[in-house]
């Protein structure tokens, strides 16, 4: 059985991109840059909201409006390695 992915913690690392460490003790960068002109993503645009981000004990949250799978997030970002 396949354990459930969640995001374990979140610090901003410049621009619009996050560093988060997985569940699975990955840890890797995901650069929301590409969905800034999508939907509700929009929002993200304004720097002090996209800073603004809380770890909601499953994923990346923004004030309960905006959130992404883990899932999502894992299989589009970049492995940073064992840090």
């Amino acid at each position: 059985m396949n354990e459930v992915l969640t995001i374990e913690q979140a610090e901003y690392s410049g621009g619009y991109t996050l560093v988060l460490l997985f569940s699975n003790g990955e840890k890797r960068e995901f650069d929301f840059a590409s969905l800034l002109d999508k939907g509700v993503c929009r929002k993200l645009r304004d720097m002090d909201y996209f800073k603004n981000f809380k770890i909601d004990g499953f994923s990346v949250d923004w004030n309960n409006e905006i959130g992404f799978a883990p899932e999502f997030l894992y299989e589009n970002s970049a492995a940073l390695g064992n840090q």
